[in-house]
């Protein structure tokens, strides 16, 4: 079974391109909806592997796109749709199929990392196994995507370093894309980011390899948001971050998010703060924040504060338990005022 995995990773391209696009699409016109000071930011990771680790999923890309549609016509859409795991062109037709205007895609399979190996990471290297998917090469990009309903005026990418995953993960280029989303009548942008970090049990290697993969990718991830960020713009990182019930994995997360993400002194995660001011949280809401995998973190720019205002769950259980994917599809909605002076002091704990 771990040969056949890896074999339709090298298999996705072709059997991927000719397939046909969704059948579900938007007809009206692609344009940017009026700011009214919210900016709601949906994280989705879509299950969009290839077959046969997935099949059957164009049904349920179909359905997602349907969803948004409907969501549109209610004026109710996630202004900004972060998208993991849509490694297929069905999954990657999702955005056009649901009307956004704006649309970049992460890393591409092709892409590289300039960061050098050191000698552990040579060490760890040496110990790969190619019947878990490592030493392989890279046959799908990122599976990351960002869709807008408004402008995007920047992008940057990076790719983890070839020595920064373990097991099955390491198929597919993992890294992060931060787009600069231009927000009509305001003069300052907003960063958001989106990643996919290396799983546990699913990347099929001991824990303490992908420990040290996950360790390594949450350094790589934060030197690019330093690098990369304005930090005079509010910034976004969300994404399926596999946290999980792992204490080692929670801690490495936090402890970069708290020491480098944060600007002027305050960051916050929307699960903790919805939880902490006792916003209304649907059985969904509860069961992802109980899953601690997908997370979003959020921070202030110089002129523009960031607020929390509540959580919706466009895309979880259907009445008889079933779900398009593996996660739940959750929107955070927030309130983008001119930043006032007092600076808050809440640290994310959830």
């Amino acid at each position: 079974m771990k040969r056949q995995i890896a074999l339709a990773m090298i298999l996705a391209t072709s059997i991927g391109a000719a397939a046909p696009e969704l059948p579900y699409r938007y007809r009206g016109p692609l344009q940017s909806p009026a700011f009214d000071g919210r900016l709601s930011v949906m994280t989705y990771n879509i299950h969009g592997l290839p077959w046969p680790v997935a099949w059957g999923r164009s049904g349920a890309f179909a359905q997602i796109a349907q969803q948004l549609v409907a969501l549109r016509a209610l004026g109710r859409q996630p202004h900004v749709v972060l998208l993991q795991e849509a490694f297929t062109p069905q999954a990657q037709a999702i955005g056009r199929a649901a009307g956004y205007p704006y649309i970049v895609e992460g890393p591409s399979a092709d892409m590289a990392s300039p960061e050098p190996a050191d000698t552990a990471d040579a060490r760890s290297m040496a110990a790969e196994s190619w019947t878990h998917g490592e030493g392989l090469g890279k046959y799908v990009g990122s599976g990351l995507q960002l869709l807008s309903d408004f402008p995007i005026v920047g992008v940057r990418r990076m790719a983890f370093p070839a020595f920064a995953c373990a097991g099955y993960d390491c198929l597919a280029n993992k890294g992060a894309l931060m787009a600069s989303i231009r927000l009509p009548g305001r003069a300052d942008r907003v960063d958001i980011v989106t990643t996919h970090l290396n799983s546990r049990h699913a990347s099929g290697v001991a824990d303490d390899r992908s420990l040290q993969a996950y360790r390594l990718q949450v350094g790589y991830l934060s030197d690019f948001i330093r690098k990369a960020h304005d930090p005079a713009r509010a910034l976004i990182v969300a994404g399926d971050f596999n946290v999980g019930s792992v204490a080692p994995r929670r801690a490495t997360l936090l402890s970069h998010v708290r020491t480098g993400w944060s600007q002027y002194g305050d960051i916050d995660d929307a699960f903790g703060e919805a939880v902490r001011h006792h916003l209304p949280l649907s059985d969904d809401a509860r069961y992802a924040h109980m899953r601690a995998r997908d997370w979003q973190f959020y921070t202030p720019g110089h002129s523009t504060d960031i607020e929390l205002e509540r959580l919706d769950v466009p895309f979880g259980h259907a009445a008889d338990g079933s779900m398009l994917s593996d996660h739940v599809g959750y929107t955070a909605t927030y309130q983008l005022p001119v930043r006032r002076i007092a600076t808050r002091t809440a640290q994310p704990t959830a």
